[in-house]
C-alpha cells in the first residue's frame, strides 16, 4: 500500500504540474477538456484501486488460509505426539509386567 500511495502522490504532482502549464492556476481558463481529464483520472484511479484491492484481498485470504492450515497441522502433530507418548508408556508398562511375571514364577 505504501508504494501505491507513493505512485498516487507522483501522479498527483504530475497532474498539478500539467494543470499549471495549461491554465497558470487561473480559474477562468478551466475548460471542458480539463474537467473531462479530471473525471478520466478519477475513473482510472477507481478502476486501478479496485483491481489492486481485489488482488491484495485475495492474497491476504490465501495467507490467512495457509496460517489456519498450519495451525491445524500443528494441533494434529501435538495430538499425534501425545498419543505416541501414551502408547509408549502403555507398552513400557506391559513389558514391565511381562518381565516381572517371567522372573517370579507362581508358587503352587
Amino acid at each position: 500500500m505504501k508504494s501505491l500511495s507513493f505512485v498516487g502522490v507522483i501522479l498527483l504532482v504530475i497532474a498539478t504540474f500539467l494543470f499549471y502549464l495549461t491554465t497558470d492556476f487561473a480559474v477562468e481558463q478551466i475548460k471542458l477538456s480539463h474537467i473531462m481529464g479530471i473525471m478520466a483520472g478519477v475513473g482510472l484511479g477507481l478502476i486501478l484501486g479496485g483491481m489492486v484491492g481485489y488482488v491484495s484481498k485475495g492474497t491476504a485470504l490465501k495467507q490467512e488460509q495457509k496460517r489456519r492450515e498450519f495451525k491445524q497441522l500443528q494441533k494434529e502433530k501435538l495430538e499425534l505426539e501425545r498419543k505416541a507418548d501414551e502408547l509408549a508408556k502403555l507398552k513400557a508398562i506391559e513389558e514391565t509386567k511381562i518381565a516381572t511375571q517371567n522372573t517370579n514364577p507362581p508358587n503352587y
